[in-house]
C-alpha cells in the first residue's frame, strides 16, 4: 500500500492491486477508521466516503486538487 503523502493526520494512499482493469487515477484517504476515495481523472470527484463528515470531504477535496499533479505523478510511476 503505497503511501503518497501524509497531511493534517490524514493518509493518502493507493492500494497495490486497484484492480483489472487498473481503475483510472485515484487516491484513498483514511484517518483513524474513516476513509474516502477521490477520482483524480477525467475530474476530481468523491468515488467513496465511509465515516468522513461534509468538512473533512471539503477540506480532503481542496488538498486533492491541490495535489493532483503529485497524485497523477506518483499514480503513473507506480502503475506504469
Amino acid at each position: 500500500m503505497p503511501k503518497i503523502l501524509e497531511h493534517r493526520g490524514y493518509k493518502f494512499y493507493f492500494f497495490s492491486n486497484e484492480g483489472l482493469p487498473l481503475e483510472r487515477c485515484h487516491i484513498h484517504i483514511r484517518k483513524d477508521f474513516n476513509r474516502c476515495k477521490f477520482w483524480i481523472d477525467p475530474e476530481i470527484s468523491l468515488a467513496e466516503n465511509i465515516g468522513m463528515s461534509a468538512h473533512e470531504l471539503n477540506i480532503l477535496e481542496k488538498t486533492v486538487e491541490e495535489k493532483q499533479d503529485l497524485i497523477r505523478s506518483k499514480y503513473n510511476e507506480y502503475f506504469g
